[in-house]
């Protein structure tokens, strides 16, 4: 992108790359999240189908790797969560608050959350180290490495640890009222057709 003068790149140009850079990051949760989920409704089909149709060769690990996946799947999509600001929470006082209340509640908690999250990842990082080392394993057949089953909780830590740093710089230096309050729609994950009334 080029500047007025087409001399080099314009003011927009970083932003204009960390949005892209968001996108991709969006794609990717969700990319992954739906692979997940097609695996683990792959593998009950096929439980399924070996348990009614040929039981002898019937897998006895699925109900074990299907949760595996679930959980891998809620801790990535939890990040997606809170960019939608989609976790589930009680707003009824915060919607009686003026825009400038909500901002500095909703900042108190991103605080909150920050703090929430990098513990999950600081004791999640800890369970997988201590799981590694004692080369800890599923009960089945399978002998699944538990280290990657547990990496889950770190890894949804780390990814909602920078959605709320994000999402605390927004409040703290990026406020818009008329986009950021409770009951309006963020910009940019509005439908086109939705314009979001102004709050003073």
């Amino acid at each position: 992108m080029s500047g007025p003068d087409g001399a080099g790149p314009g003011p927009g140009a970083p932003a204009g790359r960390l949005l892209r850079v968001l996108s991709a990051w969006d794609s990717i949760e969700r990319t992954l999240v739906g692979l997940l989920g097609a695996a683990a409704l792959a593998i009950a089909v096929v439980q399924v189908f070996g348990r009614y149709i040929d039981p002898e060769n019937a897998i006895n690990w699925a109900e074990e790797v299907i949760v595996y996946l679930a959980v891998w799947a809620v801790m990535v999509v939890s990040s997606q969560l809170v960019r939608n600001d989609g976790h589930v929470r009680p707003d009824l006082v915060l919607r009686l608050l003026p825009a400038r209340g909500q901002r500095w509640v909703e900042t108190l908690n991103c605080l909150v959350a920050v703090a929430f999250a990098a513990g999950m990842v600081w004791y999640g990082w800890k369970i997988v180290a201590l799981a590694w080392m004692f080369d800890q394993r599923s009960s089945s057949d399978l002998l699944f490495p538990m280290w990657i089953y547990y990496l889950a909780l770190p890894a949804g830590g780390a990814l909602m640890l920078v959605r709320y740093l994000i999402r605390l710089v927004r409040y703290l230096f990026l406020f818009d009222p008329a986009t950021m309050t409770i009951g309006q729609a963020i910009h940019h994950e509005a439908p086109a057709d939705l314009v979001p009334p102004a709050t003073e």
